[in-house]
């Protein structure tokens, strides 16, 4: 049997029977009809050479995720899928793979490996490569949720001043600025408006394979952060005292100007300041991040200026991420059937008395 292709092309498929020709080629027709028809020639691309294509035009991609993706291709999911074509890969084999995986790796890597070759079929099918994406909904471990620690403004205080005074400032601005580390000690003299209390969060730093990167936020947009006096001051003193010299100078680095690094930081100036403010070992400068969201919501704010200042791309991240701090209406309804009851009671006393005042008052005396 011979039909045209959406190409022009023509092309040939032996059938044994008639009846099964004549069902082909009606299931042709409703696919190039329906927009789903796909090029057997390009659905025989090997994933490994698709890959190739794929990453090479992540425009839109950080230098870490890239980084990320690549690791993840080389390790997981092209030693498995690499020499495989697109139309060949069956989601009972991506199950037994991420199987797999889940017995080598934590939750987390094995999510990440799949979400990496996900993201591979996904594309193939918007190019026309693929039909369906077999990795679509396959079941996934959990992923363990690490227990976030928060810190009283007592407990704030006594971490910054166990910190060398070149890095107090840093506890500080992350404990009630609400930056991540990355934003923070990207930060630069420029963006600090000491009169009006405010930081402009325009840049983040990321480690890659060893090298310093410095580029946009999280999720490309600047924000402005509100905040309070008493950290305007500080800033001021970080500015003079202890910042690289010049508007584009770095807020935060080590001795010879350099920027800092996380895993220095944590292993020569956070552990050893946790340990004498007496806090826990388990404690990371991201739980500072955590620490800002409770005091803000112990504060009463909303949760939209909260998202604002943490710069989530969502009010959802925010509620998802912190929802379990906000008061809840259970709790608001517990409270006013309480209050109810309390006053009830009360009125009820105020009854008694006032029954109990007329029986006397009615009396005869002597």
């Amino acid at each position: 049997m011979r039909y045209i292709d959406l190409t022009g092309r023509e092309r040939s498929k032996t059938f044994r029977r008639r009846f099964d020709a004549d069902k082909f080629l009606i299931q042709i027709e409703a696919q190039k009809y329906q927009g789903t028809w796909v090029n057997p020639d390009q659905s025989a691309t090997r994933l490994e050479d698709w890959a190739q294509h794929w990453m090479a035009t992540r425009v839109n991609l950080k230098p870490k995720t890239v980084a990320s993706y690549q690791s993840l291709l080389g390790v997981h999911v092209l030693p498995r899928f690499g020499s495989a074509p697109l139309d060949r890969i069956q989601r009972i084999q991506i199950e037994a793979w991420v199987a797999d995986l889940a017995s080598k790796l934590s939750p987390s890597r094995t999510r990440q490996a799949h979400q990496v070759l996900n993201a591979l079929l996904d594309a193939a099918v918007r190019a026309r490569f693929l039909a369906a994406n077999p990795a679509h909904r396959v079941a996934l471990p959990r992923a363990k949720q690490r227990e976030q620690l928060f810190l009283t403004p007592e407990q704030v205080l006594q971490l910054s001043k166990a910190t060398p005074d070149p890095f107090r400032a840093l506890v500080l601005v992350m404990a009630y600025g609400g930056l991540r580390w990355g934003e923070a000690v990207a930060l630069r003299t420029k963006r600090i408006e000491v009169l009006r209390g405010e930081i402009r969060v325009a840049e983040a730093m990321a480690e890659i394979s060893g090298a310093l990167h410095f580029g946009p936020t999280k999720n490309y947009k600047a924000r402005t952060v509100r905040i309070p006096e008493f950290l305007r001051q500080v800033l001021k003193h970080q500015i003079v005292t202890f910042a690289n010299p010049g508007l584009d100078g770095l807020l935060f680095h080590v001795a010879n100007g350099a920027p800092l690094r996380h895993s220095n930081f944590s292993k020569t100036f956070l552990q050893p300041a946790v340990e004498a403010a007496g806090r826990p070992r388990e404690l990371r400068m991201h739980d500072l991040r955590h620490t800002a969201a409770a005091l803000m919501i112990s504060t009463g704010a909303h949760p939209e200026a909260i998202k604002r200042q943490l710069g989530h791309s969502s009010i959802k991240v925010t509620m998802d991420v912190y929802g379990h701090l906000f008061p809840s209406d259970a709790d608001k309804l517990a409270s006013a059937l309480d209050n109810l009851y309390r006053n009830s009671q009360t009125l009820k006393n105020k009854a008694l008395c006032l029954l109990r005042g007329r029986e006397s008052n009615s009396q005869p005396t002597d």
